[in-house]
């Protein structure tokens, strides 16, 4: 049973029956890949129900074999955390099913592992967040907020050497980390909203993250329940500082890009959007060149990132069949040139309380 925390429950809201059928074949789906990849299709289909859930999730109803999950899940939520609560009770029904522990607790010891095995989350109740407990990994990152909001300096040379500050902090947080904890607790993140077309722009993003932000990165398939729809959306893994500063980073580069696009055609003359997505690519392929030049002098430095290879594993056992695609960028033109150009000037700095990613409580807090 995934239960919801307290004050997170809202009124119920309803679906039209085709959209409702339509998502129903899409958990039906989704349970069928869930069965083959993460339990090797050792279970046999239950029935799936969508249904108004007072105070919970999802549940697992063994007597009849039926899987539940919340309507209001699907309509408050994006698909990939309804298909984490789907795995979630999967879980449940492998321990019941497979294992035949009917006796043990629900969240007891062998629930704990098959989720373990699986990068499932097993806990009983809420979603993915924090629980303000103050915590290293906050006091860290409470800290790189005071550098980021020193970079909010009008002279160019502070601004820059604060954010630079900020990612030698962060580098150095993570090398240490590595080095002296043994067991790292790690989660994931969707950012932005599903998509069916993924622009140069977000591939340059996701690619960002994944380079310089300590974080693994993936594309994945969802359903796009209002819409009726299939989509991708960018899920990032990693410890619960590095999410939060991913989430950041990712909220404040869509929107300063998307200033600064702005910004170029009010200057040129520019009418229409026909060069929109070329210039959004330019930029984050200068925001890019200028984290790599960094990169070089924290190299000289002796901070050399080599990745997590817990992390890799943790992606694997989300993900145990990755597929890896090449995609053609598009024409660069003068609105490239000038977009990249624009964003080796970006300074990351703390001017962003929430974006696409949803809120970024402590890197965007009070000022």
């Amino acid at each position: 049973m995934f239960d919801v925390a307290p004050g997170q429950a809202s009124p119920f809201e309803s679906l039209t029956i085709e959209l409702e059928r339509a998502a129903l074949e899409q958990l039906r789906l989704g349970w069928e890949r869930a069965n083959q990849e993460w339990f090797k299709g050792t279970l046999r289909r239950p029935v799936l129900e969508i249904a108004d859930l007072q105070g919970q999730l999802g549940r697992w109803i063994s007597e009849h074999r039926t899987i539940q999950i919340a309507r209001r899940l699907l309509l408050e939520h994006g698909w990939g955390i309804v298909i984490e609560v789907l795995k979630h009770e999967m879980a449940h029904q492998f321990v019941d099913e497979a294992l035949g522990l009917k006796a043990e607790p629900a969240h007891g010891p062998a629930f704990r592992r098959v989720c373990e095995e699986r990068g499932i989350d097993p806990r009983a109740a809420g979603l993915p967040q924090s629980n303000g407990a103050v915590t290293e990994e906050h006091r860290v990152l409470e800290r790189v907020a005071k550098l980021l909001a020193l970079a909010e300096s009008p002279n160019v040379h502070e601004a820059q050497a604060a954010m630079s500050a900020a990612q030698r902090m962060m580098l150095k947080y993570n090398l240490e980390a590595l080095v002296g904890s043994p067991r790292r607790s790690y989660g994931f993140r969707h950012l932005g909203e599903p998509s069916g077309r993924i622009d140069e722009s977000r591939r340059f993003l996701a690619s960002i993250l994944g380079e310089f932000f300590f974080v693994e990165v993936i594309w994945v398939s969802v359903w796009r329940v209002r819409e009726n729809k299939r989509g991708k959306v960018l899920e990032v893994c990693g410890t619960p500082e590095n999410l939060e500063l991913s989430a950041y980073v990712y909220s404040f580069l869509s929107h300063t890009a998307e200033r600064l696009w702005k910004e170029y055609k009010r200057e040129n003359g520019v009418k229409g959007d026909r060069s929109r997505r070329i210039f959004l690519a330019g930029v984050m392929a200068g925001f890019r060149d200028k984290l790599m030049s960094e990169r070089q002098e924290t190299s000289e430095q002796g901070l050399v990132w080599v990745g997590d290879s817990d992390l890799s594993a943790y992606l694997r056992r989300r993900h145990p069949y990755i597929r890896f695609t090449r995609h053609q960028g598009q024409r660069r033109n003068e609105a490239w040139k000038h977009g990249r150009a624009a964003g080796r000037q970006i300074v990351l700095h703390r001017g962003v309380n929430q974006g696409p990613s949803g809120g970024t409580r402590l890197l965007g807090g009070r000022r």
